[in-house]
């Protein structure tokens, strides 16, 4: 314009050569005529993006060859998810660790408490005399058990809950020794011999099995209501072949239902199955199971013997 002119001198028209030079893709930047006497070398590889007409490869192909070298990843998605499954897996795996290794202190302290109070005779007086305190002891367990079951804070939350299992684990530990010392020495220990190699037995096959148990939840509860009421009638209809009876189906459905808290540890192909933090709800599952699977076949072989 004059004024800029006037201002400015003579205005210069501006270089019309681009930074790049022309090539097959004359999209962007625009052609341009090259300065006589400069040579501009031409790329190696074109820019970010693009590729060269005609090679029929996808877009960003060229950018991932120079990024991950000759493999390229067909499938990120199924990359992530193998990933994910790997590391469910591996917190699956420690979650059934921790629980069996909790369930073997319990079972341990059990075991201890039961042969205390079958061959130490002293105790066996003792605590068949003072009665009261094994009614103090199923107060502490029914306490600890209900907290545990209805707080999830508390079961979660260390050392909370392991305080309260201990706890627990203590007193249902002087009730089964308590129970133990009522029999012969001999029928306790065909009894827990009969009992480790059945829950080693029922565990193996909910690992093995194909059959998903952890949708029989609801059916197993309503068993369980049938045989409590079933309990509360044989107190009133005492006699052996009633006590064999319920003895029997007692032993069956806990049997039923460790194989179902054994499988909602595992997860993985299951329908159902326990969060990890749950480690200690499923400790406490699976330890009931096998306290009262001892405590039905005990009842089965004293019921045969009297």
């Amino acid at each position: 314009m004059p004024n800029q002119q006037g201002y400015y001198g003579a205005q210069l028209p501006y270089p019309t050569q681009p930074a790049y030079p022309a090539g097959p893709n004359q999209g962007y930047p625009p052609p341009y005529t090259a300065t006589p006497g400069f040579v501009v070398p031409p790329p190696s590889a074109p820019p970010y993006g693009q590729v060269p007409l005609g090679t029929g490869q996808p877009y960003g192909t060229t950018n991932q060859q120079a990024m991950y070298g000759s493999y390229v990843p067909d499938d990120p998605l199924t990359d992530r998810v193998e990933s994910f499954n790997f590391t469910d897996k591996s917190i699956r795996r420690g979650f059934i660790r921790k629980v069996y290794g909790i369930l073997v202190v319990q079972l341990l302290i059990t075991v201890s408490f039961i042969a205390w109070f079958t061959y130490h005779d002293d105790t066996k007086r003792y605590v068949h005399q003072h009665q009261g305190i094994w009614w103090a002891a199923f107060a502490i367990m029914l306490v600890c058990l209900v907290t545990m079951a209805c707080c999830g804070d508390v079961r979660r939350k260390a050392p909370m809950n392991f305080i309260f299992l201990f706890i627990f684990t203590l007193a249902e530990s002087f009730m089964l020794g308590v129970a133990a010392s009522t029999f012969s020495t001999d029928a306790v220990l065909m009894a827990v011999g009969i009992c480790a190699a059945v829950c080693l037995g029922l565990t193996i096959f909910a690992f093995q099995t194909k059959w998903d148990f952890t949708v029989m939840g609801g059916a197993l509860f309503v068993a369980l209501i049938i045989l409590v009421i079933f309990g509360i009638v044989a107190i009133f209809i005492p006699g052996k072949i009633m006590t064999l009876v319920y003895a029997s189906c007692g032993a069956l459905l806990f049997s039923l239902y460790l194989v179902y808290d054994t499988q909602l540890m595992m997860g993985g192909k299951h329908k159902y199955s326990i969060s990890p933090e749950e480690y200690i709800f499923a400790a406490l599952n699976l330890y009931l199971d096998i306290v009262n699977i001892f405590l039905y076949i005990l009842t089965i072989i004293g019921a045969t013997r009297d």
